[in-house]
């Protein structure tokens, strides 16, 4: 018997090469995905991969240099605008195709004057989303070019200063407008709300220049401001549904009453009629407490299903402003209650009387949850808590969250000891 082992079959040459290379085979459109989950940076580093791969970063349609896209360790602020200067101008000067968005948010850059060229450049094209944060520094005044882009759909701005070119005529397929810390004039504000017929999201905070705030926009379903400002206006609003409303400045109790016909919780919820849900915060309950308030509102908001209220119990002016809310809100299913007790003002025994004569006749048929935090357990608190557990027949769950926890068994024994009119109401105690 031979003692020689089978001889193997040769293998085949080059086996390696022969094997499909399935990263540089893979189809187009799941490239583009690939490239589009990876930051930019990481995106460009795809080019080592193969030289099929080499060039395919350069079609991306969204370049967005952020602090995870440009990496710079030094803490120089020449240095830093250098390379950031430098890697945005290689991008574009490499980039082949339409570029749809545009982001320019790093935590170190100022305001430079490269940024005007880069404008200038995205102007010529088709730019769809355009976002700028400016972190540091003064106001970065954006360029005439600017508006000539006339394909935004989304436009996001920080700490930027707005002067429009004579002769804009807005952002005709404006949806989504995002402005943050940023400097305009009263009529520039209002021009640019006007003239954007399309616009359905504004988002307004921390803005100077102007204190009126008329909002003309048809379109308009989400509304979220912030800031310090004398007077909102809504006119043709009648698609808002989500509004998120704060006044950043404390009023003051030596206001005026107006008692005119029309008060400016009337007035506020005229061109709201298709409200859902609605955030007061800071200290605009105190503004729309400013004039007389109704009892109820003349047309009620039927769609209201969220209220959140920032409020002082103290202030029994802004006690009647949310109960008016309430008692306008049929369908509401969902309330919340924040507390502000860092004020403090004086009770009028009118108001008092008032109070609780309504509190006598408020039922809340589709309550089902409310919460209720900030408290220091004090009498026109509970006196809330007990007419809200009092008037709610279908409550599941009422949650309760003290300021501090001094307060916090004798207010938990006050919420033992109510009456419940939902049997199958839920009493959550949280430490706060």
């Amino acid at each position: 018997m031979s003692s020689m082992k089978p001889r193997e079959q040769p293998k085949v040459p080059c086996q390696m090469e022969a094997e499909v290379d399935r990263i540089s085979n893979l189809p187009g459109h799941i490239i583009d995905k690939i490239l589009s989950l990876l930051t930019l940076r990481d995106a460009v580093r795809t080019s080592i991969l193969s030289s099929k791969w080499r060039y395919k970063w350069v079609n991306l349609t969204s370049l967005v240099f952020d602090n995870q896209s440009v990496l710079v360790s030094s803490q120089d602020p020449t240095i830093i605008k250098n390379k950031m200067v430098k890697i945005v101008d290689h991008v574009l000067l490499l980039h082949n195709g339409l570029i749809h968005k545009f982001k320019l948010s790093h935590r170190d850059l100022q305001g430079v004057c490269d940024i005007d060229r880069w404008i200038l450049f995205l102007s010529r094209g088709s730019v769809k989303e355009f976002i700028l944060e400016i972190w540091k520094g003064q106001r970065y005044k954006l360029p005439s070019s600017l508006y000539l882009c006339d394909k935004l759909s989304h436009l996001e701005l920080f700490n930027c200063l707005l002067k429009p070119p004579l002769g804009f005529n807005g952002f005709k397929i404006l949806t989504s407008l995002d402005l943050q810390h940023i400097t305009m004039d009263q009529d520039v504000f209002e021009d640019l709300i006007h003239w954007c017929p399309l616009l359905e999201r504004l988002t307004l905070m921390n803005f100077e220049g102007f204190a009126n705030l008329k909002i003309h926009a048809p379109k308009l379903t989400f509304f979220d401001i912030g800031g310090v400002f004398e007077d909102v206006v809504f006119e043709n609003t009648f698609h808002l549904s989500t509004v998120s409303i704060g006044l950043y400045v404390n009023i003051g109790n030596d206001h005026e009453l107006t008692l005119g016909t029309t008060s400016k919780l009337t007035k506020f919820f005229a061109s709201l009629p298709s409200i859902q849900r609605l955030e007061v915060q800071s200290f605009f309950l105190k503004f729309l407490a400013v004039d007389m308030v109704p009892r109820r509102l003349p047309t009620p908001c039927m769609e209201l299903n969220y209220l959140s209220l920032r409020i002082n119990f103290n202030d029994m002016d802004e006690c009647l402003a949310a109960l008016c809310i309430l008692r306008s809100s049929p369908n509401l299913l969902e309330l919340e209650m924040l507390a502000r007790p860092d004020e403090q003002a004086a009770p009028r025994a009118v108001a008092k009387n008032l109070v609780e004569e309504d509190f006598q006749n408020c039922f809340f048929s589709q309550l089902r949850f409310v919460k209720i935090a900030g408290i220091l357990g004090v009498a026109r608190e509970l006196n809330f808590i007990n007419f809200l557990l009092a008037n709610t027949p279908v409550l599941e769950r009422m949650t309760v969250k003290p300021a501090s926890q001094e307060c916090g068994w004798d207010l938990l024994k006050e919420l033992l000891r109510f009456r419940r009119s939902s049997v199958h109401a839920e009493i959550i105690y949280l430490d706060p």
